[in-house]
């Protein structure tokens, strides 16, 4: 009978043993999985911020374009402007040369 207490008292200690250790590598694990699962939750932040940068510069480039194409349209009136110009006091002086 002896042999069956000390059965009982050793099954005990190794259930409890056994639960702070396994308590202990769950926990363990736990946080690395925590820890990956917050690394994938950046990576995929930072893809989505990468995504809106590249929106917000497309948007930027496109508005650049579109106030540089404003411009070279002024330019190419004051161009034809200043051809009329010059066409008109050219036209003139042959006129009276003539």
């Amino acid at each position: 009978m002896s042999n069956k207490n000390g059965f009982a008292s050793g099954l005990m200690a190794g259930v409890a043993v056994g639960g702070l250790v396994g308590g202990l590598f769950g926990i363990l694990i736990g946080a690395r999985i925590s820890d990956d699962t917050d690394v994938a939750e950046n990576l995929l932040d930072s893809q989505d911020s990468e995504k809106e940068k590249s929106t917000q510069e497309t948007e930027a480039i496109e508005e650049t374009r579109q106030s540089l194409e404003g411009k070279i349209a002024q330019l190419n009136q004051a161009i034809d402007e200043v051809r009329q110009q010059i066409g008109a006091v050219n036209g003139s002086l042959e006129k009276t040369d003539r």
